[in-house]
């Protein structure tokens, strides 16, 4: 079983940045494909970013392309979210999640339990 924690959420001003955090463990976790996910009210949740277990693929929604980055430490025990340049259209209860196989679509084994971004306009 693999857990996911995400931390860093907030009410930020248009312009401004955050950093979102998630920390993973259990079994398996250095070599899963980790991500972020969104959903805003009233809308479907929509895949954000995401990069596979090596580092060396990356994906990003184009909403978020040139302003957000998908990271993770080098013990591969945390996956972050920088945003920056954010918008009123950003906020979302944003979701790490995992799973061993990379993609950008909805199916994804592992998920947290969100963490809300909220920006001001």
């Amino acid at each position: 079983q693999v857990q996911l924690v995400e931390s860093g959420g907030g009410l930020v001003q248009a312009g401004g940045s955050l950093r979102l955090s998630c920390a993973v463990s259990g079994r398996g976790f250095l070599f899963l494909a980790m991500g972020w996910f969104r959903q805003a009210p009233g809308k479907e949740r929509e895949f954000v970013a995401a990069n596979n277990w090596r580092g060396t693929s990356v994906a990003y929604a184009d909403s978020v392309k040139g302003r957000f980055t998908i990271s993770r430490d080098s013990a591969k025990t945390t996956v972050y979210l920088q945003m920056d340049s954010l918008k009123p259209e950003d906020t979302a209860v944003y979701f790490c999640v995992a799973d061993p196989k990379y993609g950008t679509g909805p199916e994804w084994d592992y998920w947290g339990q969100g963490t809300q971004v909220t920006v001001s306009s």
